[in-house]
């Protein structure tokens, strides 16, 4: 299974001083956090898509390409690029291009998104949800598989032949569809063969087995070998000495993010009780040790019939910059490095 990291680039407070980190310095962080990811060998490392004044991640192809100037092995990608709302030939040119820029070490994973921010920022109706996505998806596909594209539809004017360009480094570009609890986003990432990410945000990752098990059936029904029928899992987490020092690491930040979420919409507020819960054995957040989280990862692949990726995310609004630990093998809150110039200030469809 291979291992990696996903970020929404939250904006983010120092705990102890009460501080806000500025925009400039969490991206100088962000990039020092990835260039460490590739040097201890950690397999990917992904960067969400939000249109929120609490992220930095709104423009995820440039974040993943200044990385990718400064790294060798580590896979990049979006986690996941919110393709309802955006233009697929934009969307393949951006990762074209970024998978230019890494030597082929991209991969693009698309979604309708989690928060609907970007739908009027865009200019486009809430209603058609899944018809753009549903027709975006097509239309992607057919220009990572046609130099030359002809195709019409819905949502955005004909294409009579036009080249799309430029060509990624790699022979096909990987797309991924990200997905929720939608069965019939399952099915659909199985009948057209694409690897399929699973944002598991809440309950317990078991709940999902009946799930992935329709997302094969329908692969195998349409005639794809089980080996193109990959299964990722977008997981909630963090790794620390123990279960207790990384969960009250983490539960801050979570409280208040969650906070705010569910103000947003007319949820009851979170407690820590739930979270203390959500991170237990069974539970969807993957907390503790690296000995307890690694346990815990084997068993939920157990139970999910075998997964192949799994990333964990784990930035939120309580700053705990995290970096790679080499010697133990662990994420662990770290210090800043001081600036070099003035500071100017789940889930998935």
């Amino acid at each position: 299974m291979h291992i990696g990291v996903d970020s929404f680039v939250a904006a983010v407070t120092d705990p102890t001083t009460g501080e806000a980190i500025g925009p400039q310095q969490r991206m100088a962080h962000l990039l020092e956090e990835i260039a460490l990811a590739d040097q201890v060998g950690l397999y990917s490392f992904g960067i969400g898509e939000h249109h929120r004044p609490e992220y930095y991640d709104s423009a995820p192809a440039i974040i993943l390409a200044a990385a990718a100037a400064r790294t060798e092995r580590i896979r990049l990608g979006s986690a996941v690029t919110v393709l309802s709302a955006a233009d697929p030939v934009r969307v393949f040119q951006q990762f074209a291009t970024l998978d230019l820029i890494s030597g082929g070490r991209t991969d693009l994973v698309v979604g309708r998104g989690s928060f609907t921010e970007a739908f009027p920022l865009f200019g486009l109706p809430l209603s058609d949800y899944d018809s753009l996505f549903t027709e975006k998806l097509e239309l992607l596909l057919k220009i990572r598989d046609e130099e030359k594209v002809t195709w019409s539809g819905q949502h955005r004017p004909a294409l009579t032949g036009q080249g799309v360009y430029p060509r990624p480094a790699q022979a096909e570009l990987p797309i991924w569809v990200g997905v929720g609890g939608s069965p019939e986003s399952f099915a659909r990432a199985g009948l057209l063969g694409l690897p399929l990410m699973v944002a598991i945000i809440g309950g317990e990752p078991r709940q999902f087995a009946p799930l992935i098990d329709l997302y094969r059936r329908a692969g195998a029904q349409a005639g794809h070998a089980p080996e193109k029928l990959q299964v990722g899992l977008h997981v909630f987490g963090y790794v620390g000495e123990s279960t207790e020092a990384a969960s009250d690491t983490i539960y801050p930040g979570w409280h208040e993010m969650f906070t705010k979420v569910s103000r947003e919409r007319g949820f009851r507020q979170p407690t820590r009780a739930q979270f203390d819960a959500t991170s237990g054995p069974d539970g969807a957040f993957f907390m503790g040790s690296p000995q307890t989280v690694a346990e815990k990862i084997r068993r939920i692949s157990d139970q999910l019939g075998g997964v192949d990726r799994l990333s964990i995310q784990m930035t939120n609004p309580g700053w705990r910059t995290t970096t790679c630990c080499a010697a133990s093998s662990c994420w662990a809150p770290r210090s800043p490095p001081r600036s070099p110039t003035p500071e100017p200030g789940h889930p998935v469809g």
